[in-house]
Protein backbone atom coordinates (compact mmCIF):
# COMPACT_ATOMS: atom_id res chain seq x y z
CA UNK A 1 0.00 0.00 0.00
CA UNK A 2 1.13 3.61 0.04
CA UNK A 3 0.62 5.60 3.14
CA UNK A 4 2.51 8.52 3.04
CA UNK A 5 4.90 10.12 0.47
CA UNK A 6 6.25 13.37 -0.51
CA UNK A 7 5.61 16.20 -2.48
CA UNK A 8 8.22 19.08 -2.88
CA UNK A 9 7.57 20.63 -6.54
CA UNK A 10 5.52 24.43 -6.93
CA UNK A 11 2.36 24.75 -8.90
CA UNK A 12 4.83 26.23 -11.51
CA UNK A 13 7.11 23.39 -11.66
CA UNK A 14 4.34 20.69 -11.92
CA UNK A 15 2.97 23.01 -14.84
CA UNK A 16 6.63 22.69 -16.23
CA UNK A 17 7.13 19.36 -15.97
CA UNK A 18 3.34 17.54 -16.90
CA UNK A 19 2.88 20.30 -19.62
CA UNK A 20 -0.14 21.25 -17.84
CA UNK A 21 -2.27 23.59 -20.10
CA UNK A 22 -4.83 25.16 -17.51
CA UNK A 23 -4.27 25.84 -13.51
CA UNK A 24 -7.68 25.16 -11.10
CA UNK A 25 -5.92 25.84 -7.89
CA UNK A 26 -7.55 27.67 -5.41
CA UNK A 27 -4.80 27.65 -2.79
CA UNK A 28 -1.00 26.61 -3.70
CA UNK A 29 -0.56 23.98 -0.93
CA UNK A 30 3.11 24.23 0.95
CA UNK A 31 5.73 21.41 0.17
CA UNK A 32 4.66 18.63 2.17
CA UNK A 33 6.96 16.11 3.53
CA UNK A 34 4.67 14.32 4.89
CA UNK A 35 1.72 13.59 3.16
CA UNK A 36 -1.20 11.86 4.56
CA UNK A 37 -4.76 10.56 3.78
CA UNK A 38 -7.53 13.21 3.66
CA UNK A 39 -4.55 16.00 3.04
CA UNK A 40 -4.54 18.11 -0.08
CA UNK A 41 -2.90 16.87 -3.01
CA UNK A 42 -1.93 17.89 -6.51
CA UNK A 43 -3.42 15.77 -9.32
CA UNK A 44 -2.93 16.11 -13.21
CA UNK A 45 -5.99 15.67 -15.08
CA UNK A 46 -7.46 15.88 -18.43
CA UNK A 47 -11.46 17.33 -18.89
CA UNK A 48 -13.33 19.09 -20.85
CA UNK A 49 -15.16 22.74 -19.51
CA UNK A 50 -18.64 21.62 -18.65
CA UNK A 51 -19.77 24.74 -20.41
CA UNK A 52 -17.47 23.66 -23.84
CA UNK A 53 -18.77 20.07 -24.17
CA UNK A 54 -17.41 19.45 -27.80
CA UNK A 55 -13.78 21.51 -27.14
CA UNK A 56 -10.81 19.25 -27.07
CA UNK A 57 -10.48 18.14 -23.11
CA UNK A 58 -7.36 20.46 -21.33
CA UNK A 59 -4.77 18.81 -19.57
CA UNK A 60 -5.22 20.48 -15.71
CA UNK A 61 -3.56 20.56 -12.69
CA UNK A 62 -5.77 21.13 -9.25
CA UNK A 63 -6.23 20.05 -5.80
CA UNK A 64 -8.11 16.65 -5.05
CA UNK A 65 -8.27 14.72 -1.26
CA UNK A 66 -6.73 11.90 -0.99
CA UNK A 67 -9.09 8.89 -0.41
CA UNK A 68 -11.64 8.73 -2.76
CA UNK A 69 -15.40 9.34 -2.61
CA UNK A 70 -17.53 7.76 -4.84
CA UNK A 71 -20.05 10.07 -6.50
CA UNK A 72 -23.10 7.69 -5.26
CA UNK A 73 -21.77 7.91 -1.53
CA UNK A 74 -24.27 8.81 1.38
CA UNK A 75 -21.25 10.06 3.75
CA UNK A 76 -17.86 11.33 2.53
CA UNK A 77 -16.56 9.44 5.17
CA UNK A 78 -16.10 6.43 3.40
CA UNK A 79 -13.12 8.15 1.86
CA UNK A 80 -10.66 7.57 5.13
CA UNK A 81 -10.94 3.78 3.90
CA UNK A 82 -10.41 4.42 -0.04
CA UNK A 83 -6.91 5.39 -0.54
CA UNK A 84 -5.35 3.07 -2.84
CA UNK A 85 -6.73 0.43 -4.84
CA UNK A 86 -5.64 -2.37 -6.59
CA UNK A 87 -4.86 -2.44 -10.18
CA UNK A 88 -5.72 -5.48 -10.84
CA UNK A 89 -9.47 -5.25 -9.53
CA UNK A 90 -10.14 -1.49 -9.50
CA UNK A 91 -11.66 -1.41 -12.80
CA UNK A 92 -14.60 -4.19 -11.25
CA UNK A 93 -14.85 -2.62 -7.93
CA UNK A 94 -17.93 -0.42 -7.28
CA UNK A 95 -16.28 2.04 -5.48
CA UNK A 96 -13.39 2.77 -8.16
CA UNK A 97 -15.08 0.94 -11.45
CA UNK A 98 -16.68 4.15 -13.11
CA UNK A 99 -13.60 6.21 -12.14
CA UNK A 100 -11.28 3.79 -13.85
CA UNK A 101 -13.20 3.74 -16.83
CA UNK A 102 -13.34 7.95 -17.24
CA UNK A 103 -11.61 9.72 -14.52
CA UNK A 104 -8.34 8.52 -14.34
CA UNK A 105 -5.60 11.28 -13.29
CA UNK A 106 -1.74 11.36 -12.33
CA UNK A 107 -0.31 12.43 -8.91
CA UNK A 108 2.86 13.84 -8.51
CA UNK A 109 5.59 12.66 -5.92
CA UNK A 110 9.01 12.99 -4.97
CA UNK A 111 8.57 9.57 -3.36
CA UNK A 112 6.84 7.34 -0.76
CA UNK A 113 7.22 6.30 2.75
CA UNK A 114 6.87 2.39 3.39
CA UNK A 115 7.83 0.40 6.67
CA UNK A 116 9.38 -2.65 7.13
CA UNK A 117 8.71 -5.08 10.21
CA UNK A 118 5.87 -7.22 11.82
CA UNK A 119 6.14 -5.97 15.39
CA UNK A 120 3.67 -3.02 15.67
CA UNK A 121 5.61 0.19 17.16
CA UNK A 122 8.65 -1.00 16.06
CA UNK A 123 8.56 -1.04 11.74
CA UNK A 124 11.24 0.84 10.08
CA UNK A 125 10.12 3.28 8.01
CA UNK A 126 12.12 3.75 4.56
CA UNK A 127 12.03 6.57 1.79
CA UNK A 128 11.44 5.28 -1.86
CA UNK A 129 12.34 7.18 -4.79
CA UNK A 130 13.22 7.47 -8.42
CA UNK A 131 17.20 7.60 -9.20
CA UNK A 132 16.27 10.38 -11.21
CA UNK A 133 13.14 12.44 -11.54
CA UNK A 134 10.08 12.43 -10.02
CA UNK A 135 7.24 9.98 -9.91
CA UNK A 136 3.80 10.24 -11.70
CA UNK A 137 1.55 7.53 -9.56
CA UNK A 138 -1.77 6.44 -11.15
CA UNK A 139 -4.31 7.86 -9.71
CA UNK A 140 -8.76 7.82 -9.98
CA UNK A 141 -10.71 10.85 -8.95
CA UNK A 142 -14.05 11.71 -8.18
CA UNK A 143 -16.46 14.60 -7.87
CA UNK A 144 -18.86 14.18 -4.95
CA UNK A 145 -21.78 16.34 -4.83
CA UNK A 146 -22.80 17.65 -1.24
CA UNK A 147 -26.20 17.88 -0.85
CA UNK A 148 -26.46 20.40 1.77
CA UNK A 149 -24.40 22.86 -0.13
CA UNK A 150 -26.33 24.65 -3.06
CA UNK A 151 -24.62 24.39 -6.33
CA UNK A 152 -22.90 27.81 -7.23
CA UNK A 153 -21.20 26.86 -3.18
CA UNK A 154 -17.35 26.37 -4.50
CA UNK A 155 -17.54 23.82 -1.81
CA UNK A 156 -20.70 21.89 -3.22
CA UNK A 157 -18.16 19.50 -4.74
CA UNK A 158 -16.36 17.42 -3.53
CA UNK A 159 -12.59 16.49 -5.54
CA UNK A 160 -11.21 13.15 -4.16
CA UNK A 161 -8.52 10.86 -5.46
CA UNK A 162 -7.22 7.47 -4.98
CA UNK A 163 -3.93 6.11 -5.46
CA UNK A 164 -3.50 2.75 -8.04
CA UNK A 165 -1.12 -0.03 -6.24
CA UNK A 166 0.79 -3.03 -7.56
CA UNK A 167 2.89 -5.65 -6.82
CA UNK A 168 6.29 -4.00 -6.10
CA UNK A 169 9.68 -5.07 -8.17
CA UNK A 170 12.91 -6.45 -6.59
CA UNK A 171 13.90 -2.79 -5.82
CA UNK A 172 11.26 -2.59 -2.96
CA UNK A 173 9.71 -5.90 -2.31
CA UNK A 174 12.13 -6.42 0.49
CA UNK A 175 10.28 -3.44 2.16
CA UNK A 176 6.33 -3.79 1.24
CA UNK A 177 4.76 -6.19 -0.63
CA UNK A 178 2.50 -3.30 -2.40
CA UNK A 179 3.84 -0.02 -4.38
CA UNK A 180 2.12 2.96 -5.85
CA UNK A 181 1.34 2.16 -9.87
CA UNK A 182 4.00 4.20 -11.60
CA UNK A 183 3.25 5.97 -15.45
CA UNK A 184 6.00 6.76 -17.51
CA UNK A 185 5.56 9.92 -19.63
CA UNK A 186 5.23 8.36 -22.52
CA UNK A 187 1.67 6.96 -21.58
CA UNK A 188 0.67 10.18 -19.61
CA UNK A 189 -1.63 11.36 -22.30
CA UNK A 190 -3.32 7.60 -23.34
CA UNK A 191 -4.07 7.16 -19.48
CA UNK A 192 -5.57 10.75 -18.62
CA UNK A 193 -7.41 10.27 -21.77
CA UNK A 194 -11.44 10.69 -20.72
CA UNK A 195 -12.35 9.27 -24.30
CA UNK A 196 -10.53 5.92 -23.42
CA UNK A 197 -13.04 3.62 -21.95
CA UNK A 198 -11.71 0.54 -22.75
CA UNK A 199 -10.30 -0.92 -19.36
CA UNK A 200 -9.01 -3.74 -20.28
CA UNK A 201 -6.72 -1.99 -22.94
CA UNK A 202 -6.28 1.02 -19.45
CA UNK A 203 -4.86 -1.85 -17.35
CA UNK A 204 -2.67 -2.85 -19.77
CA UNK A 205 -0.99 -0.17 -20.47
CA UNK A 206 0.29 -0.30 -16.57
CA UNK A 207 3.10 -1.97 -15.63
CA UNK A 208 5.75 -1.71 -12.58
CA UNK A 209 8.11 0.40 -12.32
CA UNK A 210 11.18 -0.59 -14.29
CA UNK A 211 13.41 -2.95 -12.00
CA UNK A 212 16.48 -0.41 -11.07
CA UNK A 213 14.70 2.94 -11.40
CA UNK A 214 14.16 3.55 -7.35
CA UNK A 215 16.55 3.67 -4.55
CA UNK A 216 15.25 2.97 -0.71
CA UNK A 217 16.82 3.81 2.41
CA UNK A 218 15.64 4.31 6.05
CA UNK A 219 14.31 6.92 7.73
CA UNK A 220 13.74 8.40 11.13
CA UNK A 221 10.89 7.09 12.37
CA UNK A 222 9.54 10.75 13.24
CA UNK A 223 7.74 10.31 9.58
CA UNK A 224 4.96 8.37 12.50
CA UNK A 225 4.10 11.10 13.53
CA UNK A 226 1.23 13.00 10.70
CA UNK A 227 2.26 16.59 12.87
CA UNK A 228 5.81 15.83 12.06
CA UNK A 229 6.88 17.55 9.00
CA UNK A 230 9.49 19.04 6.92
CA UNK A 231 12.75 18.26 4.65
CA UNK A 232 14.90 16.74 7.76
CA UNK A 233 12.20 13.82 7.54
CA UNK A 234 14.52 12.50 4.46
CA UNK A 235 17.43 12.78 5.77
CA UNK A 236 19.22 9.15 5.99
CA UNK A 237 19.44 7.11 9.42
CA UNK A 238 21.98 4.16 10.23
CA UNK A 239 20.51 1.00 11.33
Amino acid sequence: MCGRYVVSQTVDDLVDEFDVEHVEVRERLEPDWNVAPSKQVYGVLTRRRRDEPDAQPQRRLRTLKWGLVPSWADDPAIGNRLINARVETAAQKPSFRRAFAKRRCLLPADGFYEWRGETKGKKQPFFIHPRDGMLAMAGLYEIWRDPSRPEDDPDAFLWSAVILTTDATDDVGQIHPRMPMLVDPGKWSDWLDPDHTDTDELTAMLSPATPGTLAAYPVSTEVNRVANNGPHLLDPVTL
